[in-house]
């Protein structure tokens, strides 16, 4: 007896959900779509007019994320050698100056001797150039003398300056090196502060002065580069809106301006750079290098316009449904429309004899009945 009550239950339930579904009409004219109240009701459904909106006129375009120049570094060494130490990895933070890593290489002791040995003779040179200078201005020695000396001063002082700065450059003290403190090993500081984002040095690696160890990136200032087509570059202005979203990451839109507008046409593609400035409430949710989808807002334009979801598309064909009568229940007339421009949340209907700002259109509840 229970399970002849469940199965009429189940029954009666069935038929009622079946009830919900609209029924549709063909004619031969058009597609015309019943509704009754309760149905109208049960499903939610919701009509409105069109209304007068403002659309966003936009030149499409993509890019990427980046920083400026001295906002990204690449360490090389002057001279080469092995790396000795190192404990950096991608993504570690460092700061202006920290200590990155550590190269240890003979070719640092010759260039080193070499100073020491300059360094040594620039002072009896000097001190040679002096006494022959006082002994031609006494009219005691030839100028020839004089000029011999002289030169091999100047020479010597060039060399020895040349080697000093040689010698900073490999972060060497020179000051330490005339002490007679000579070192194998050298010490790589960072450029600027930032994150690590390649990191190709290991213990052990010979490194030569063409070889880049590693990259720093510094996102405290990114901004979107863009390229945009030779076709819409003159609809671009500097201070224009940019709407922009990282289509690999998320579907959210996020808004820049136009700061700088490329003045070369670039590649085979002729498209021409866009550089433009981020929120900066946004700058800490992106990084550098992300690939970005963008509109660049050059204009707005009025037009009546429906939502998105109120309009259906079949056969590449785009239609609405259109309040017909409201007696004894709803009947819609399915009528094919053209669109214009479209944002987020509203399309345009371009004008049409059959629609116009008093037509009442089905704004919710359409691909349920329509299906």
């Amino acid at each position: 007896m229970k399970k002849i009550i469940y199965t009429f239950a189940l029954a009666s339930l069935f038929l009622a959900c079946k009830d919900v579904k609209a029924d549709k009409i063909s004619t031969n004219d058009s597609s015309i779509i019943k509704v009754t109240t309760a149905q109208f009701k049960s499903l939610g459904m919701k009509t409105r007019n069109p209304i007068d909106y403002d659309f966003d006129v936009v030149v499409k375009a993509s890019g990427r994320i980046d920083v400026p120049p001295e906002n990204k570094a690449k360490v090389t060494a002057f001279l080469g050698g092995y790396v000795k130490k190192t404990t950096l990895l991608i993504g570690d933070k460092v700061t202006k100056g920290q200590a990155l890593l550590t190269l240890e290489s003979t070719d640092y002791l010759d260039i080193q001797k070499e100073y020491l040995d300059v360094a040594e003779q620039i002072t009896f040179l000097k001190s040679e150039f002096e006494r022959q200078k006082t002994l031609y201005d006494e009219k005691i020695t030839s100028q020839k003398n004089y000029l011999k000396a002289e030169s091999e001063y100047r020479r010597a002082k060039g060399m020895y300056q040349s080697l000093r700065a040689k010698l900073q450059l490999v972060n060497i003290n020179p000051a330490q090196v005339e002490k007679g403190k000579l070192t194998t090993v050298v010490t790589i500081y960072a450029p600027i502060s930032g994150s690590v984002s390649v990191m190709n040095a290991e213990v052990g690696m010979l490194i030569s002065p063409t070889d880049v160890m590693l990259e720093i990136v510094n996102n405290a200032d990114l901004h979107v580069e863009l390229s945009v087509f030779e076709k819409d570059i003159l609809q671009i202005k500097e201070g224009q809106k940019i709407k922009f979203k990282v289509p690999e990451a998320s579907s959210e839109l996020f808004d820049a301006e136009v700061h700088l507008v490329g003045k070369t046409i670039e590649g085979n593609d002729r498209t021409i750079n866009v550089h433009g400035h981020l929120d900066a409430n946004v700058t800490q949710r992106l990084l550098s290098g992300m690939f970005v989808e963008a509109s660049i807002i050059v204009n707005s334009k009025k037009g009546m316009a429906v939502p998105t979801e109120a309009v259906l598309t079949e056969n590449n064909k785009s239609f609405v449904l259109v309040l017909d009568t409201a007696k004894n229940g709803f009947t819609f007339k399915k009528v094919a429309v053209s669109l214009g421009i479209k944002s987020e949340k509203f399309v345009e209907m371009l004008p049409n004899k059959s629609i116009n700002k008093k037509s009442v259109i089905l704004t919710k509840g359409v691909f349920d009945i329509a299906n």
